[in-house]
This record gives C-alpha cells, sequence and structure tokens, in this order.
C-alpha cells in the first residue's frame, strides 16, 4: 500500500519541473513548420501512370474514391494486327472531407499513379470544395518531394522524369505555335506590302509607259522637234 497523498505529489512534481523550463512557441503560419518527407498531408494523382484499375476505389475503406472512365478502340500497331481496346480516365476525384489518411490507396496502386505529399492548407470553407478533382489532384503532384536516392550514382526517379518530359512537351508545343503565328503574320504583312500601292506593279497609272512617257505628245519627236513645219526649211525660214 503506498503512502497517501503520494499521486498528487508526483503531478505536482512534474508540473513544478515543467514550470521551470522555457517554453517554445510555434509562430505559424508566419514560420512554416519542418515536416518530415514522409508526412501525410494530400494525396498527389500522376494521371499518366492510372491504368483505371478501379483496386485504389475498391479497397478504399471509406468509399472517398471517385473514377469514371470509358473504353477506346485503339488500331492496330501493325498491318493485319488486331484492334486493342483501353481504358480512358474522365474522372478522378478524392473526397478528402471522408478521407481517413490510411494511405491504402497509394499502398495497393500497382502502377505508382498515387503518392504522398507534406502539404496540408487546403482548408476550404464550403465542404464540398473538399472534393478534389483529378486537375487539382494534379497540381499536388509538384509538391511530392522526391524519393530519397538509393546510391549517389543512381538514376533520376521515373515520376521526376516522366514529369519533366510532359512539362518539356507542353513549352515544345506552345513555342511552335508561337512560331507559327509569328510566321504567319510575317506572311499577311507581305501579302499586304504587294498590294495596290506596292512596288511591283509595272502596269500602274505612274509606270513608265503612260501618257507622260518618251513617246508621249512631249517627247523629243513631236511638234518641238528639228523637222516641225515652222522650222528652218519652213515659211519662218530665212530665204
Amino acid at each position: 500500500m503506498g503512502i497517501p497523498g503520494s499521486g498528487l505529489a508526483k503531478g505536482l512534481a512534474v508540473t513544478l519541473r515543467t514550470m521551470t523550463r522555457k517554453s517554445h512557441t510555434a509562430q505559424y503560419p508566419d514560420v512554416q513548420p519542418e515536416l518530415p518527407p514522409r508526412t501525410r498531408g494530400v494525396i498527389g494523382l500522376f494521371e499518366e501512370n492510372c491504368t483505371v484499375c478501379m483496386l485504389c476505389a475498391r479497397e478504399c475503406p471509406d468509399w472517398c474514391i471517385y473514377i469514371d472512365s470509358h473504353k477506346e478502340t485503339v488500331p492496330p500497331a501493325a498491318p493485319g494486327g488486331r484492334e486493342r481496346s483501353r481504358n480512358v480516365l474522365d474522372r478522378f476525384a478524392i473526397d478528402f472531407a471522408l478521407c481517413m489518411y490510411c494511405g491504402i490507396c497509394i499502398e495497393v496502386c500497382p502502377f505508382d499513379a498515387l503518392f504522398w505529399s507534406p502539404e496540408f492548407e487546403y482548408a476550404e470553407e464550403d465542404i464540398r470544395d473538399l472534393t478534389h478533382e483529378r486537375d487539382k489532384l494534379r497540381d499536388w503532384m509538384w509538391t511530392v518531394p522526391a524519393p530519397p536516392a538509393l546510391d549517389p550514382r543512381a538514376e533520376e526517379p521515373k515520376e521526376i522524369g516522366a514529369a519533366r518530359k510532359a512539362a518539356d512537351k507542353l513549352v515544345a508545343a506552345e513555342a511552335t505555335a508561337a512560331a507559327e503565328a509569328a510566321q504567319a503574320e510575317a506572311e499577311r504583312a507581305s501579302d499586304a506590302g504587294d498590294g495596290p500601292n506596292g512596288t511591283n506593279e509595272p502596269n500602274g497609272p505612274n509606270a513608265s509607259d503612260g501618257p507622260n512617257a518618251s513617246d508621249g505628245p512631249n517627247a523629243s519627236d513631236g511638234t518641238d522637234a528639228s523637222d516641225r513645219t515652222d522650222g528652218s526649211d519652213g515659211n519662218g525660214a530665212a530665204t
């Protein structure tokens, strides 16, 4: 049997020890917390890896993943081959108002299409806005930390390489579109320069063969020539 009041004394001792320590206050949101890389904040979707296998939606204990898709027929790659059908993703949404952040969907995905992001600042005033569609889930992929390299000479993670290739293709497509637009504008400007007031109009009113040309009435062989009627051999000549 313990001494009466020993529990109270132990509690007061803990209180006294805590009172003598300097308190530490996290200055959030002015100072962001340093979270570990495996923090379960929000789920990002890498759409290119998704094959619409539905494993994540079937294994989710909260049924908070919504997936819609349709089938498309792919022509054969070689002549004489068979057509193939593939699933095309139409909708991928996660309701974070229901999600309990268990991570089962990420673990069961056989094609590495879902990843944890440490971002946690996505509170909404309307609960319906906590349902993130695939475009927003795709944006979370840019906040997913890179996996640690197993070796200093290890290759770049395939997720980062694929995301970089997709971004490079988008930049190249935008550059090509801008170059084509500039070329079309230059062609329109060139066509405008060859119009009625252009320099390539030899038969215009000011051309060299017009009425003011050298063979006109004021030309050197006209009435003022040396052989006109009132010349030196005419009536006005000295006889």
